[in-house]
């Protein structure tokens, strides 16, 4: 059974820090690239960060481009999403998501930029 359980969300200043972390299981992690996204009320889901699989190729949204990091463990079976300077309008709900067996999304976390 495939489960990918986010965590690391809350509310922070606009300027502030959050590190969000995805633990997988149930699915060959270490041969399967990941991503995080993003959900906005009335907007469509948008990927924010992509790790391949062995953590050599990453990519980002332009909005969040030289603010966020993305990495992974593959002992840990973790995929982490560092977010730094973060602005108001980075709030939303944020999804870790494999492509492995058709797609599995976890069950989101919420990250509020607020002052």
């Amino acid at each position: 059974q495939v489960q990918l359980v986010e965590s690391g969300g809350g509310l922070v200043q606009p300027g502030g820090s959050l590190r969000l972390s995805c633990a997988a299981s149930g699915f060959s992690f270490s041969s399967t690239a990941m991503s995080w996204y993003r959900q906005v009320p009335g907007k469509e889901r948008e990927r924010v960060a992509y790790i391949s699989m062995g953590g050599s190729i990453k990519d980002y949204g332009d909005s969040v481009k030289g603010r966020f990091t993305i990495s992974r463990d593959n002992a840990k079976r973790t995929v982490d999403l560092q977010m730094n300077s973060l602005k108001p309008e980075d709030t939303g709900v944020y999804f870790c998501y494999t492509s492995w067996g058709g797609g599995y999304w976890g069950q989101g976390t919420q990250v509020t930029v607020s002052s």
